[in-house]
């Protein structure tokens, strides 16, 4: 008798999240579009720029995560929501103790007004903002290759089980959830290929967390030793895998996502 193959491990989308200006506002959508060799559309399209950055205003590119204000040196940024008009090029951030503000980021005026808005969240102690940045045809991801992050919601079911609470998704700022999957199954994928939707991404390496994922987004207070679990119980601090997008397409709530 003929051995039949064994099918591979299948999951679907569950969740599709974007983050405009990168650690500052997450918004859900339903249906993104990838396309080949960038990063997902409105995602971490621009970072606030503190006043040590390495980033040069004149001639803008990729800069590591180090000259930018984030989650993981202020709390309170985690707790800000963002809604994006694409019609408009307008931006929507919400934020539970502040009112809301509604910007183009690319307006010289608005980003003066956003750093007044923005300046009560900023933690004290360290270097203030300092400007928009933006890098021309990408997303300020923390790879210096356009990336797409996966994540897996049997991996989070998994860490908050042990922790003994039910973590929000937003704390690790994925853009595409998988869920159906076996709990840090997406670490076997590293090195290879996997289809989400109609598009096919490579698995380039594992995600590193940091003390950002601790923060509560709905409050912004640190609340949960989040990176003290996974080393614990799991013996690492690694939550999610960096993808690079191979070919594009359309990727919706439900789509189904696997190796290849």
């Amino acid at each position: 008798m003929t051995a039949q193959p064994t099918a591979l491990p299948t999951g679907h989308v569950a969740q599709i999240w974007r983050h405009p200006i990168k650690s500052l506002g997450a918004e859900r959508v339903g249906r993104i579009a990838l396309a080949a060799g960038r990063t997902m559309p409105f995602d971490r399209v621009w970072a606030l720029a503190h006043e040590k950055t390495r980033f040069d205003f004149d001639a803008p590119g990729w800069a590591p995560c180090q000259s930018f204000l984030r989650g993981s040196i202020a709390p309170l940024f985690g707790a800000v929501t963002a809604r994006v008009d694409e019609a408009a090029g307008r931006l929507t951030l919400s934020h539970p103790e502040l009112e809301d503000i509604s910007i183009d980021p690319d307006d010289t005026a608005d980003r003066v007004h956003f750093l007044g808005w923005v300046a009560p969240i900023c933690p004290l102690g360290v270097p203030g903002p300092l400007g928009i940045a933006r890098a021309p045809g990408r997303g300020m991801t923390d790879t210096d290759y356009a990336s797409v992050s996966v994540k897996s919601l049997a991996s989070l079911r998994a860490l908050g089980e042990q922790m003994g609470v039910t973590l929000d998704p937003r704390r690790f700022r994925g853009n595409i959830w998988l869920d159906g999957l076996t709990p840090w199954a997406e670490f076997d994928w590293v090195g290879r290929e996997i289809t989400v939707g109609g598009g096919r991404l490579k698995v380039v390496e594992r995600v590193v967390r940091c003390n950002a994922t601790k923060n509560n987004p709905v409050t912004g207070i640190r609340d949960a030793d989040t990176l003290g679990a996974l080393e614990a119980h799991f013996g690492h601090k690694d939550f999610g895998v960096y993808c690079e997008v191979i070919e594009g397409g359309s990727v919706a709530d439900g789509d189904l996502a696997g190796l290849v």
